[in-house]
């Protein structure tokens, strides 16, 4: 694996993960696009260069909301001391809490479901282009509530529509900001909501498939290219973070749906073309 090809997946890995455009979907979608096989011929370092470059969109996270991380961290231990929620910050720390379940149990009970059976280039395609239709059909819907304006049951229906993000071609971001706009949060709300249920997710995923990286060892010349994909996907994840909070606020997400459809589109006609296979 050279520098550049971690490069060029770190930053993939970055923008994709906060943008509403599939990031697994991507990351699968780059390699296949130029026949590049490193990864697919080295399954076990596949997912461990996955952790890695999870590991750099949860620095990048941790970093733009490390306030509100904080207080946040503060209010949940509250709740559970006192047993009541009194504030509104309070109930979006047990949003973001409950929210975090539902993919947690799907993603351990599914987990080998999903690598044997999903992310198949044409479903990335499918999902790509169906997943856009709902997401601007949610955006549609009135702005009703700033992030201070978060309910608990709010985070139940983000953290079930979560689990859909399991599936390559879905995205994490887009599903969950999807489910809130749908709610009724705002879109600058939508967003942050969305950054901010990532970060237990993937810092659980990261310590847990760590773990078992460690253990299986990494194939021979690859330390140089992790750390290359690491701080590149940290660099544009913090990017894609302010670039997506600063348009919500005088626009709409309708620039996502286009490019999903369009690289929804533009996936298919390859695989029709015959220029690449429809599966691995």
């Amino acid at each position: 694996m050279s520098n550049l090809e971690a490069l060029l997946l770190g930053v993939v890995q970055g923008l994709t993960e906060f943008l509403p455009i599939s990031s697994s979907g991507h990351l699968i979608l780059v390699p296949w696009l130029q026949d590049y096989t490193f990864l697919t011929d080295n399954e076990s370092f596949n997912k461990t260069f996955d952790v890695a470059l999870h590991a750099g969109t949860l620095i990048a996270a941790i970093a733009f909301f490390r306030l509100e991380v904080w207080r946040l961290l503060i209010s949940f231990f509250g709740v559970l001391r006192r047993r009541s929620i009194a504030t509104s910050e309070e109930r979006l720390a047990i949003a973001i809490a409950i929210g975090t379940i539902p993919a947690v149990i799907a993603g351990g009970l599914a987990s080998d479901f999903i690598d044997e059976h999903l992310g198949e280039p044409w479903m990335i395609a499918v999902q790509l282009i169906v997943f856009g239709a709902l997401l601007d059909w949610a955006d549609r819907r009135p702005q009703e509530r700033p992030l201070e304006g978060s309910k608990v049951k709010d985070g139940l229906w983000i953290g079930i529509a979560q689990v859909l993000a399991l599936a390559p071609g879905t995205s994490r971001s887009g599903i969950t900001i999807t489910a809130a706009r749908w709610r009724g949060l705002d879109r600058d709300a939508a967003a942050r909501f969305s950054f901010l249920l990532l970060i237990p997710i993937v810092a659980g995923a990261t310590l847990f498939k760590g773990i078992g990286a460690v253990d299986e060892g990494l194939p021979p010349g690859v330390g140089g290219p992790m750390v290359v994909g690491v701080v590149a996907s940290a660099i544009s994840g913090y990017a894609a973070i302010v670039f997506l909070l600063k348009l919500v606020r005088t626009t709409s997400y309708r620039p996502f749906v286009i490019y999903r459809y369009a690289a929804g589109i533009a996936v298919l006609l390859v695989i029709a073309l015959g220029l690449r296979p429809a599966t691995f």
